[in-house]
Parts: structure tokens; C-alpha cells; sequence
């Protein structure tokens, strides 16, 4: 058991590395990350809105996201979902087999 509300803190923290590089600017700031939740056996998810509804860098982002949440001690899983992008629905299945390949979902 892990205090949900250090991890996420800490994920919060993790998250101010990751530039969007379409504003140069962190996701947090621009709130591409939304409703954060962590549990007490180390499961977070989330919700990532990228700047645009065609946002041509919403892939390498999400992935970059994911890569910031995984890297935080105390995370076990995560799950996503992408909205306001006129692909969510692609990149939601993609997200979930990658987070299905290491063992995530």
C-alpha cells in the first residue's frame, strides 16, 4: 500500500518535465493532464486533452506522459483516455496495447 496522495503528488511534479512542444510549454501549465487519481495500490489514471483536436504531436505526448507517470516510485499501473482530439478513439486502443505490453492496464 502506497499514500495515493504522495504519489501523486510526486506525478504532478514529473509531469511540469514534459513540454508540449506545440506552446513550449509544460502540459501542466496548459492542463493537458486532467482529473489525476491515484489509489492506494499504486494505480493512476487520468485524462490527456492535447492542445488542439488535431494536434499533430498527440501521440509522442501521450507517450511522453506515459513515460513520466511510469518513471514515478509508487506507480503500478496507469490507464488513460484521450478526448478532445479527432483521433481518440485510435490512439486510445493504441495506448491501452501499449500499456497492455507492460503489463499497465
Amino acid at each position: 500500500m502506497i499514500d495515493p496522495q504522495v504519489v501523486e503528488n510526486a506525478i504532478l511534479e514529473r509531469l511540469k518535465t514534459v513540454i508540449d512542444p506545440e506552446t513550449g510549454t509544460d502540459i501542466l501549465h496548459i492542463r493537458l493532464v486532467q482529473d489525476l487519481q491515484v489509489n492506494e495500490n499504486g494505480h493512476v489514471s487520468y485524462i490527456f486533452r492535447p492542445s488542439s483536436p488535431l494536434c499533430p504531436v498527440a501521440a509522442p505526448l501521450a507517450m511522453s506522459i506515459i513515460e513520466a507517470v511510469r518513471e514515478v516510485p509508487g506507480v503500478s499501473s496507469q490507464d488513460v483516455t484521450v478526448v478532445g482530439y479527432v483521433y481518440a478513439g485510435e490512439l486510445n486502443e493504441t495506448l491501452r496495447a501499449v500499456l497492455a505490453e507492460n503489463g499497465e492496464e
